[in-house]
């Protein structure tokens, strides 16, 4: 039996599956919380993508912007898929350099880039630094000139699109912390100084209009809006770009309302979108990159909980807390995310009540789900929580000293832990005696 709405199966104990396996089983052998993770759904998803554009004939890249969900494993497997690597600090570059992941095919992003971020990216040699501000420019001058080299840049641009989502993950606002603002001219001033720059090879131009979108029309319209400043470009300085890198965000379902579309529908449509203004200009097709994240991990991913105390307020409500909370889950707290759930053991069983899900922490906003149907719901069930696999480990935290979860991937019917649960010990590590 396949679980509505979710990747997932119910086997003939009525127990919740994950890749073939038993989630009650899993939670059994490495604890909870603990997110799992599907990887032939993370492969399904990047050749969804990857595939698109093969099938189309058009060159394109498919960068994973690590910040869903960054750890060796994880990119050891988009290295395995061929995919390119988006990633927005330091660590995530360390990350992907301790992975093995190709230093030709990383990408660096970040609004206020350090120093020793740019000089670490340069000093490997990876694919691509994209430009978010004059700073940074010239910060990469100087890195550059340092070290003799030379590097390839996209500058990234807020076209003034704003997208149809929540306000703390919409970025392609014209009032926004990224990129180049094409209205007020920013972005033709710092053309000015990249287009024929000694040491940087001006490749393009990146924008991301936000993030859990759900039409294409959006990203149309800011592709248009590209398009339109670089025939500007062309008239005057006959520049036409090699890369046109439209970002990500792609939605993902969650709950009931969210209605996704299938993802090679976004690539056709970017592609289509472009191929249309290459004929108008009559310019050479640029190569078409993107950068989903959310849409590759997003649902892959399941959390595991066991239920702990139960508290009835008679003609309000049910509350049921769960050992873990905001410290895995920052989401709902942070900008009133929605989930769906089911109790694993009982996946089957009819349903009787409605429970809301809290959390551990000591705060009353620490709440997963709320009014959840479910069975029965008895002490030491264990709670899975559908579409966890973007956002929850990478923004996890130790609010009330709580140590970080285990992370499992599993695949043809075999788990293997990937990141191991933090221990008391590793929490105080860096703590230091004042006596």
């Amino acid at each position: 039996m396949i679980i509505e709405n979710h990747p997932f199966q119910v086997n003939q104990k009525g127990h919740l599956e994950i890749g073939g396996l038993d989630t009650t089983l899993l939670a059994e052998k490495y604890g909870t919380p603990l997110y799992v993770y599907d990887v032939s759904i993370i492969r399904e998803n990047a050749r969804a993508f990857t595939g698109t554009f093969k099938d189309l004939g058009v060159k394109g890249r498919v960068a994973y912007a690590s910040k869903a969900f960054s750890s060796i494993a994880m990119l050891q497997v988009m290295k395995q898929e061929g995919l390119c690597l988006d990633v927005v600090s330091e660590g995530e570059l360390f990350t992907a350099l301790k992975s093995g992941f190709p230093e030709e095919r990383i990408h660096m992003h970040g609004n206020n880039k350090s120093y020793h971020e740019i000089f670490m990216a340069i000093e490997h040699n990876i694919g691509c630094i994209v430009i978010d501000n004059f700073y940074e420019i010239e910060l990469i001058s100087a890195i550059l000139e340092k070290q003799q080299k030379e590097i390839d840049v996209l500058m990234r641009v807020t076209p003034g699109i704003e997208s149809k989502t929540h306000q703390y993950i919409m970025t392609g606002n014209e009032d926004s912390k990224f990129g180049f603002n094409l209205q007020n001219g920013q972005a033709e001033k710092a053309f000015n100084i990249l287009h024929n720059h000694k040491s940087i090879r001006f490749k393009g131009l990146h924008c991301h209009i936000g993030s859990q979108i759900f039409e294409t029309d959006r990203f149309e319209l800011a592709t248009d809006v590209l398009f339109k400043e670089l025939s500007e470009w062309r008239k005057k300085y006959d520049y036409t770009p090699d890369v046109l890198n439209l970002g990500g965000g792609f939605g993902i379902r969650y709950t009931k309302e969210d209605e996704p579309i299938p993802y090679q529908n976004y690539v056709e449509a970017l592609v289509q979108t472009v191929e249309e203004h290459v004929s108008e200009q009559g310019i050479s097709m640029p190569e078409i990159w993107i950068e989903p994240g959310r849409s590759i991990v997003g649902n892959s991913g399941i959390t595991l909980y066991t239920i702990g105390a139960m508290k009835e307020i008679p003609g309000i409500r049910t509350y049921i807390s769960v050992d873990g909370g905001m410290t895995d889950n920052l989401r709902p707290a942070l900008y009133g995310a929605k989930y769906e759930a089911v109790i694993a053991n009982k996946a089957v069983d009819p349903v009787t009540e409605k429970v809301s899900v809290a959390g551990k922490c000591c705060e009353s906003g620490d709440m997963l789900i709320w009014d959840l149907p479910v069975p029965n719901v008895e002490n030491s069930d264990i709670l899975a929580v559908f579409s966890t696999g973007a956002y929850g480990y990478s923004m996890a935290n130790h609010y009330n000293r709580f140590p970080k979860a285990a992370v499992v991937f599993v695949e043809n019917g075999s788990d293997k832990l990937v990141v191991q649960r933090e221990s008391y010990q590793d929490m105080v590590k860096n703590d230091l005696s004042y006596e």
